[in-house]
């Protein structure tokens, strides 16, 4: 795919749909194989899926023993990707000596921070809480250039008051690092396959943001990463195998969307 194309009042996006497997190094080997990518490496923010660092692996797993700081090797390799020209989003479990890992995206570059998944996937015959423990309730937000993002996790985007939260806080752009599962039959994969889809598609037309959604492939998770504008137009989309798309984000689009479409100022509430 053709490298980003550079612009004032844009952010260049690179959507990594990669899939991770039980061996850490081996994921991250595969993640500083990015850095032949053009499209990553002329992008400002590089998104990778949750759980890159080393996949959930059988629901019966404990994953205690991959679980690292969030100074550890694999946020060294998201590190190292990043270099000082732009900044790296991906999903590790971190180390939490009080209990179960936390589920954590770290970002790592131009911008740090850490964002802990606080909805745990006990959905759809899972148990998440078995095995990791709920972020508490701090939103994440991060500014880069001109552009404010809110960081969430998979299931996260079943909840839309996590991403009203954080564009009360400031976010236009909302980054979804997921490892959404696939169906078990045809019939329930394509449905869980259109609910990422509508989700993804719902949360930028009612936020008026750009939503940036990256999931891991098939089979074992759906793919379609994608990009969708505040007006709810996607970008770009992935089918379900590996692939690294990119888009770029422009801040005149969001700023048209918002003036046509005031929704944020026009909420009311029991107590407006």
């Amino acid at each position: 795919m053709d490298a980003c194309d550079p612009g004032t009042g844009r952010l260049r996006v690179a959507l990594a749909q990669l899939a991770s497997g039980l061996d850490p190094a081996e994921n991250r080997a595969a993640i500083a194989g990015l850095a032949e990518e053009p499209s990553a490496m002329t992008a400002d923010l590089v998104v990778l899926p949750e759980a890159i660092a080393r996949d959930f692996g059988s629901p019966r797993d404990d994953l205690a023993p991959y679980a690292e700081s969030t100074s550890g090797p694999f946020a060294q390799a998201i590190t190292a990707l990043a270099g000082s020209d732009r900044t790296v989003v991906a999903g590790m479990f971190e180390a939490y000596p009080g209990g179960h890992p936390f589920n954590t995206l770290v970002m790592r570059g131009a911008r740090s921070a850490d964002y802990r998944k606080i909805h745990l996937y006990d959905s759809f015959g899972y148990r998440e809480s078995e095995r990791l423990t709920a972020g508490p309730w701090e939103p994440v937000t991060v500014d880069l250039a001109g552009f404010r993002l809110g960081l969430m996790t998979c299931y996260d985007l079943r909840f839309p008051e996590l991403a009203r939260d954080l564009v009360d806080r400031g976010a236009d752009v909302l980054v979804v690092p997921a490892a959404w599962v696939a169906g078990r039959t045809p019939e329930e994969h394509a449905l869980k396959v259109e609910h990422w889809r509508t989700l993804v598609r719902a949360r930028a037309i009612e936020n008026v943001a750009y939503v940036v959604a990256v999931g891991q492939p098939s089979p074992r998770y759906t793919g379609h990463s994608m990009v969708v504008d505040p007006t709810g137009r996607v970008l770009v989309e992935a089918g379900d195998a590996t692939e690294v798309l990119c888009a770029t984000l422009e801040a005149s689009t969001l700023r048209a969307a918002r003036e046509a479409n005031p929704s944020l100022d026009n909420r009311r509430t029991p107590s407006r």
